[in-house]
């Protein structure tokens, strides 16, 4: 058997028509009515919105949570199931999902207390930086207090995140092939984000977890487990601490992993392991049509 994993992209790949073909189906329709009451929108509406409105965290975490949530219950209807799961940040919560680690309305219910709380953060800076010299960046950024490495997605891109002037101060002192300001509210993956992960807490702190079903791989400890306890606590962590998905797919490739599914719109992850590991084969599973 090929041993495959399934991994779920975070806030970034989210497009108006993700919803695509998946409101046909009776497991996706039931998914959506109940993210409507417990969110008090409609997930498909905003997903065909063309205001922008889905790229405002507060409708772009819940949104690409529900949909990968839904995808990954239509693989499994058809009988397909990983070996490991992963999720980029917010597919964090999926990747739980679809191990089983708590059920579809205990985890919307925490990603939508998550994306208000980044919503409301401010004063931070993220910039993504491609192409760089990997010891000159973390000289200058162990030079600075107030900047960390927020996003370690390859050995050739990164995203830093801290307070303005220091994001800045670091991407002055380093040759970069790109530097590209995201379009964030505040500092994710950072200390700024410590008293929005201490409120965060209060809500996790009441969800029962249960044992994953399948290995999961977290963004603060790119390790195997499936303990219940363990796996909440490198929950807690994620939103100060930095999403290690370099070592993620080392990690992947090193256990023997052979085949990646990305479910969910887009193909960031996919890229990320064709340009690092690729060896590993690749499939996107973005609507129900993918699913075979």
């Amino acid at each position: 058997m090929t041993k495959t994993a399934w991994v779920f992209p975070g806030q970034g790949s989210q497009k108006v028509g993700m919803q695509a073909d998946l409101a046909e189906h009776s497991v996706a329709k039931s998914k959506f009515d109940q993210a409507q009451e417990i969110l008090g929108w409609s997930v498909l509406e905003v997903c065909q919105s063309e205001d922008d409105q889905l790229s405002r965290t507060l409708y772009t975490q819940p949104s690409l949570y529900v949909i990968e949530a839904i995808l990954a219950d239509l693989l499994l209807e058809q009988g397909q199931t990983p070996q490991v799961v992963a999720g980029h940040s917010l597919g964090e919560y999926v990747a739980l999902y679809a191990a089983r680690v708590f059920d579809f309305t205990a985890g919307l219910k925490l990603v939508q207390r998550r994306s208000e709380l980044m919503d409301q953060t401010e004063g931070g800076k993220m910039v993504a930086l491609i192409g760089f010299d990997r010891e000159q960046l973390q000289n200058a950024i162990d030079k600075n207090p107030n900047v960390v490495l927020a996003n370690d997605n390859s050995k050739a891109q990164v995203v830093i995140s801290g307070t303005p002037d220091a994001v800045e101060d670091v991407v002055s002192q380093i040759k970069t092939k790109r530097a590209v300001p995201l379009n964030v509210s505040g500092a994710f993956h950072s200390p700024l984000m410590q008293d929005a992960s201490a409120q965060f807490k209060e809500v996790l702190d009441s969800v029962a977890f249960a044992e994953a079903k399948i290995p999961v791989l977290s963004n603060v400890n790119p390790t195997p487990s499936q303990d219940a306890e363990e796996l909440k606590v490198r929950l807690v962590q994620q939103m100060t601490g930095s999403v290690r998905w370099r070592e993620i797919m080392d990690q992947m490739a090193a256990d023997g992993v052979e085949r990646v599914l990305e479910v969910g719109p887009g193909q960031v992850l996919a890229g990320l392991f064709k340009r690092s590991h690729s060896s590993i084969t690749r499939q996107g599973v973005s609507c129900a049509a993918d699913i075979s």
